[in-house]
């Protein structure tokens, strides 16, 4: 390997500040799993699937904390900033680490715009005379501003936002169990645990209803691999990471199962309705004095957290990609506070496009949006699990170093997941309103591709594989 091989792949971490601690490493890894897609999606879920949508949730919760163990074996065997796109670019070769880090960028460009939608919607609910696009634009540029300062104040702020959204949820379970127990409330005459199987049984609309509503359920899980972006910046990777996976699993059963299984016993699942959150709804019925404007208080900073991580994690992709050559080299400097911010910036254009969505529809912004964003987060879960079921096999021929995370089943875990993302996929393509997205995925790949093909023709050398250097972890 030469002296400029070394060089590239050790430049995407020098710079960077380890300034993630674990608490916040936790709470970042907490927060991403419960997002607008839960508190928002969840109430167009409930209206096709009733209360058979929380075994979906689980479901795919099963198949998220595959993928996530999958990921954290990566991790510990080689811990980089923009993990997926260095696994692919491994293990696949160059071309699928260009086209991971460039689809891992679109899938938070987008998500940002949904989440902005989603903000823009829930200010709607306390002033319905602002345009949502006004709204979307506003808290576009405070967040902007805070990822422009530190890598310790994005911290700080999703460790915030994140306390609010986990103290909620479990406030919101609390109250829910009382109702259900001790029946106050105007809920509490109705509210009971039979509500998940009396009006028309647990799969209401069938099974096949439900099954549609993965590809929505799905979105509700993008984030949670947010953890593999943070490693480059994570005081202690070795601990801090697998820690953080491991606790995948109760998060899912508590923020996810738990909550939606609660709110459906209080309130019958035929009053929910799309376009509206299932928290709000559920806590104005319960008659609590100011809950559902608390619950709306909640689910927007969970809105605003999440477009606040897009921006974290697009502006060190851009950057993982420009240290590759796959990226102009603007994208590869670090402002004086070490920070991406060129990347960050040019990524917060794209997002304007959200608020241009809101101006023009902003009754569909967030379904167009949220499809897209589906289809690049399981192009991402697709590359982690093929790089790990490649790595499983270096390491049973000795070839490569064994992690000191390894994913329990091995490689099986990450077939029965890859099996699944493609059945979901199949769903996109059979749904007529989500189909589009993957329209748009094929000419975003053929963008892609042209990209790819000029990159080869400037310089032959970026697009050859190379040997990535091993560092100690911790």
């Amino acid at each position: 390997m030469t002296s400029a091989q070394v060089d590239t792949e050790k430049t995407s971490e020098e710079g960077y500040e380890r300034g993630l601690g674990s608490r916040q490493v936790q709470m970042i890894a907490i927060g991403g799993a419960i997002g607008v897609g839960l508190f928002l999606g969840a109430g167009a879920n409930i209206a096709k699937a009733g209360p058979s949508l929380i075994l979906m949730y689980a479901l795919a919760g099963a198949i998220v904390f595959f993928i996530m163990r999958a990921l954290g074996e990566l991790l510990l065997y080689r811990p980089v900033s923009g993990s997926f796109a260095e696994y692919s670019r491994e293990f696949l070769g160059p071309f699928f680490g260009y086209f991971t880090g460039w689809t891992y960028w679109l899938m938070w460009v987008v998500t940002g715009m949904a989440e902005l939608t989603a903000a823009a919607i829930y200010v709607h609910y306390w002033f319905p005379h602002i345009p949502q696009w006004v709204t979307a634009l506003v808290f576009l540029v405070i967040l902007f501003g805070v990822n422009l300062i530190s890598v310790k104040v994005f911290g700080e702020l999703e460790f915030w936002f994140s306390m609010v959204k986990v103290t909620a949820l479990i406030g919101m379970i609390v109250i829910g169990l009382g109702v259900l127990t001790f029946g106050f409330s105007s809920a509490g005459d109705t509210a009971a645990v039979s509500n998940l199987w009396q009006f028309d049984g647990f799969f209401p609309k069938g099974i096949g209803s439900s099954l549609m509503t993965l590809q929505g359920v799905m979105f509700a899980y993008l984030a949670v691999e947010l953890v593999g972006v943070t490693a480059g910046e994570s005081e202690d990777p070795e601990k801090t990471l697998p820690k953080a996976i491991n606790t995948l699993p109760w998060r899912i059963a508590l923020f996810y199962v738990g909550a939606l299984t609660v709110i459906l016993c209080v309130v019958k699942w035929t009053e929910f309705a799309p376009g509206v959150s299932p928290f709000v709804a559920a806590f104005a019925k319960i008659g609590i004095p100011a809950g559902a404007g608390i619950v709306n208080f909640v689910v927007l900073t969970a809105a605003l957290s999440s477009c606040n991580s897009g921006m974290y994690s697009t502006g060190r992709m851009l950057r993982t990609l420009a240290d590759n050559g796959e990226a102009p080299r603007v994208f590869s400097k670090l402002s004086s506070t070490k920070t991406p911010a060129f990347g960050i910036t040019v990524s917060v254009l794209f997002m304007g496009i959200g608020v241009i969505l809101n101006y023009i529809v902003p009754e569909k912004a967030f379904g167009y949006v949220m499809s897209v964003a589906t289809a690049a987060g399981i192009w991402t879960w697709l590359m982690i699990l093929i790089s790990h079921v490649l790595y499983r096999r270096a390491v049973v021929a000795g070839r490569l170093p064994a992690s000191a995370f390894p994913a329990p089943g091995g490689a099986v875990c990450s077939w029965i997941a890859i099996v699944f993302l493609l059945f979901v996929t199949g769903l996109i393509a059979y749904d007529a309103d989500s189909r589009v997205c993957l329209y748009v995925m094929a000419g975003w790949a053929a963008a892609l591709g042209v990209g790819w093909a000029v990159l080869k023709a400037r310089n032959p050398q970026v697009t050859e594989r190379r040997e990535p250097v091993l560092e100690k972890v911790g």
